[in-house]
Order: C-alpha cells, then structure tokens, then sequence
C-alpha cells in the first residue's frame, strides 16, 4: 500500500507531519517523532521579535562604553557567551538536518520583512528542504483596508521568495474577507503551498487579578472542519501544495483532509496529548481503513471529495445551512 505523497514538490513517505510546536525543541522529540512514523517535521517558529530583540541586545554590548575610552573602540565582548536564540535555532535545524531521514520544514512568525531575509537565508543554509512563513497579524487599526493586509502577507512573501531558493509555504488564518481569491493571489506570487490554518491564541481575562492573560487551549477534532471546507474548495483551484492543520487527532481525521484535497496533515495537539507514538496508532489505522475499502494509494482517495468532484458542490457553502439546522433540529 502507497501512503506516500507529494507536499511542497517534496515526496513524503506519508501525509502525517509534525506541525510547528513544542515537540521540536530539541533533537530527542524529534527523533522519537520520527521513529513513531512522521514523513517530515516542521521547527517550532522563530518570532519576528526575537530576531529584533537579539539585534538590539547585540548592539548593546557591542557598543556599551565605547564613548569614554579611546581604547574601548577596539573592545567586543566574548560572544561565545552571549546566548543568541536565533541561532541556536538555526544550529538546531542543522542538527536536526544532520541527525534525521525526514525533511525539515524552519519556520518565521511575524508580519514584517525587516531581519527575516537574514534568517531566511540562514535556516536554508542550515539544510531546511523548506520555509514555512506563519504570519500572525491581527490588524487593529480602522484606517488598514482589507487589501492592505493582503499586501503585508504578500510583501514578507515575496521577500523571503528572493532570499531563498528552498520552497515557500504560507500558513494562513481563516479570517479574510475573500479566502478564494487571497489564496490565489497568494499562489499567483510564487507561494509553493497554503497551510489551513493558524489557530490565534485568544486572550482571557483573570477575575481575580483583574488582568489579560495568555491561555493556550488545545484542539479538538472539532476544530477540523474549517480547514476541511476550504481545502475543499481550493483543491483544484491553486497549483500551491494544501496542507490541513489544527483537529487532526485520528486516522479517520487524516482521511478526510485527504479527500478533500490535502497533500498533508499537520499534526500538534493529538500528539501533545499522547506522546509522538500516537502517529504509529495513526497511520496504523490509516492502513487498515484504506485496506478494508479497497484503496492501494493515498493519491487515489485525494480530492475525492473535494467541491469539485462531489456531486452537490454546495454542501461546502450556504446552500447546506439550512439542512444542517434542521438535522440538528431533528435529532434533538
């Protein structure tokens, strides 16, 4: 049985990748994921303010106390004892290169174009066989058109596609105004995949202190079914790999992303829960399914229930509203 697949223009021995997370901080989570069966990792993202952080702290030991003596302008601290967690990010995708049979996907999160062309460069340098660019940006300001931010996304896009040469993906947030015609912008720019989709971690409010605090909530299988409708609708739509993220918990969650046209399936909570041997239970039952129903290959079910090839493209817009309230209605 075939489970490979085709994401980014890379083979992949099967559609089940370790998202950005936790797990890849350091090279053992990485192995044990691999060993548990994944085809490709993607790093934890490196953020946009760690990179203008480490530039302003460098700057400031390189040029603390030059003014008051003539001597000092040819004093440098000893930076092997400076901690630049930019590059040891860059030294951990380069031992994970080293150590690993998988891709390794790097991965930047910030908005602007500024210093990650450097690290761009630098994590393709490293040996990363790909880029992915999760762009985090919540737009506040009244006077930002929608058209505006498309730009921003499409400016760090087309930026880092001239620094590197290693393919480009975009993991995207599901809140544009126009997904269809953002992702073929996007696509028509040179992104080389689209991943669907970012999950914003939401502020809370603490009752006690009065304060707004962080809290990251895990996803449920629930969560799929966003990224499930617009992998559908885009399958056939952009040349640009789709990879679903955010719900994949189960086999049968990896199946359905399949058949609606993904070329991956991004894996973070489920294995946050279980532990990276969760995959193998994964792909087991992926087997299984595929060998009870008569498939030989994982390219043979994709896109299968896609828009394009089910029989009522409108399940996957407003015309299933209305049924799906009154089958709710129904059953309670």
């Amino acid at each position: 049985m075939d489970l490979s697949t085709t994401y980014l223009g890379i083979r992949l021995k099967n559609p089940i990748v370790l998202s950005a997370c936790p797990l890849s901080y350091n090279l053992d989570n990485l192995k044990r994921v691999e060993e548990a069966g994944a085809s490709a990792i993607v790093m934890y993202s490196l953020f946009e303010e760690q990179i203008a952080h480490e530039a302003a702290e460098l700057h400031h030991y390189l040029s603390y106390g030059t003014e008051s003596f003539a001597e000092s302008l040819t004093y440098f601290p000893d930076l092997k004892q400076y901690n630049l967690g930019p590059e040891e990010y860059v030294n951990l995708v380069r031992k994970a290169k080293k150590s690993l049979g998988i891709p390794v996907i790097g991965s930047l999160n910030g908005i602007s174009v500024g210093g990650w062309m450097n690290y761009a460069k630098k994590i393709e340098e490293a040996g990363a066989d790909a880029l992915e660019l999760n762009v985090y940006y919540i737009p506040t300001d009244p006077l930002l058109s929608g058209n505006e931010v498309e730009d921003r996304y499409l400016e760090v896009l087309l930026g880092v596609k001239r620094t590197v040469r290693i393919p480009v993906a975009m993991k995207l947030s599901p809140f544009f105004s126009s997904m269809a015609n953002f992702a073929q912008r996007l696509d028509n720019a040179g992104a080389n995949g689209l991943v669907m989709f970012n999950r914003f971690y939401q502020p809370d409010i603490d009752l006690e202190s009065l304060e707004v605090k962080p809290e990251v909530v895990l996803s449920s299988p629930h969560s799929l079914r966003l990224p499930l409708r617009w992998i559908a609708i885009l399958y056939g739509k952009v040349k640009a790999s789709l990879a679903g993220t955010s719900g994949i918990h189960t086999a049968e969650d990896v199946l359905k992303m399949l058949m609606v046209g993904a070329d991956a399936t991004m894996m973070c909570s489920a294995l946050l829960k279980n532990g990276p041997q969760h995959i193998a239970k994964v792909l087991k039952d992926l087997e299984q399914w595929m060998a009870e129903r008569e498939y030989v290959s994982v390219e043979q079910m994709k896109g299968s229930m896609s828009q394009k090839s089910v029989a009522d493209p409108s399940a996957f817009e407003r015309a299933n509203y209305m049924k799906a309230l009154s089958t709710y209605s129904s059953n309670h």
